[in-house]
């Protein structure tokens, strides 16, 4: 049964009063007190009723918040806790709340990379060793995709710190296929990662293009005095929204893609969408399904399509389909010289 925000205040003022022994408290005593909390925290000025108090000090008894609290009356008229030790903020945790709160550790550790965090990282430390159920060595039951030794993640830090103090950078990055690292100048805006790899969004300042690096491919960062400029064009919460990957421009444009799925593949694409703006146009006799997404196109989208093998083929629009073929067939051609 959650409590909400006023009644949580109660409850903490109640056992902040019966914590202290040194005065007897009645029950007018623990209204007053609950009326100046919610005065001071909330800014509420009609008081609580002694209705609610008396409804707070049995649910602070019951089992319902976990608290059991040993509140007795003496005398017919004060009230204090039988066990003055006790405290609701000392509760021990349940079983659940470990088992949450373990869950919460392994998640978070994901952010490791970041040391922006390493204050986080060592509160989490410190949870783990604190939390009873570490004790059991029980194995995780989340895992993420990850590659800790993936090149570029040391640059992860301080990309993160110049974007966030809006510092222009001189970054030397060489391609794969470059033989020489060429220099940027640019407005950092923002990191995405996409499988298992990191990329830096920003514009050049000689002309605002908008360019998405690979970290792994970034030489040397280093801070740049130039004015910094946002790009009013990039709208980092949305600008993703008509993409599956990384690679696109600020003029790019989404398509409709229409594609066939096997009766197979379409019972898995209809609960795992390809793009959140897939829909169903037809299912067909056999169990197949035709489908539609409105995405940009590019690289990432085709490796996607050609992730489900022969049970899917894109079959609109026809440059689409004609891209899929021609790779299909030079693939297939790589495995003919192989078996020859």
């Amino acid at each position: 049964m959650p409590a909400n925000k006023n009644a949580l205040i109660r409850y903490k003022t109640i056992d902040n009063c019966l914590r202290n022994h040194y005065r007897q408290w009645t029950l007018e005593d623990l209204v007053d007190a609950c009326s100046d909390a919610l005065y001071e925290m909330e800014g509420i000025d009609k008081g609580v009723s002694v209705r609610t108090v008396q409804g707070d000090i049995q649910m602070m008894r019951s089992d319902k918040l976990g608290y059991n609290a040993p509140i007795e009356v003496y005398d017919h008229k004060y009230y204090r806790y039988a066990d003055k030790d006790f405290s609701i903020t000392n509760m021990p945790l349940s079983q659940n709340d470990y088992e949450v709160m373990q869950e919460a550790i392994d998640m978070l550790r994901q952010l490791e990379d970041f040391s922006q965090f390493s204050e986080m990282s060592d509160v989490v430390s410190r949870l783990q060793d604190k939390l009873a159920i570490g004790k059991h060595n029980r194995k995780p039951i989340v895992n993420f995709d990850k590659v800790p030794d993936l090149k570029g993640l040391r640059l992860l830090n301080p990309l993160y710190n110049y974007i966030a103090n809006k510092q222009t950078l001189r970054i030397m990055y060489q391609s794969f296929n470059a033989t020489e690292p060429v220099e940027f100048i640019l407005f950092p805006y923002l990191l995405k990662e996409f499988r298992n790899r990191w990329f830096l969004f920003g514009s050049k300042a000689s002309n605002m293009l908008m360019f998405n690096l690979p970290l792994d491919r970034i030489v040397s960062v280093e801070p740049y005095d130039e004015p910094f400029k946002e790009n009013p064009q990039f709208d980092s919460e949305h600008f993703f929204d008509d993409v599956i990957g990384v690679s696109k421009n600020i003029t790019s444009t989404p398509r409709k893609i229409k594609f066939w799925a096997s009766k197979e593949q379409s019972n898995y694409i209809l609960t795992k969408p390809i793009h959140p703006s897939q829909k169903v146009i037809r299912t067909n006799e056999d169990g197949s399904t035709i489908f539609s997404i409105e995405v940009v196109i590019n690289f990432e989208m085709y490796s996607v399509f050609m992730s489900y093998g022969p049970g899917v083929k894109i079959i609109y629009p026809r440059t689409a389909v004609k891209y899929m073929k021609d790779k299909l067939r030079e693939a297939a051609e790589h495995y003919d010289d192989f078996l020859d």
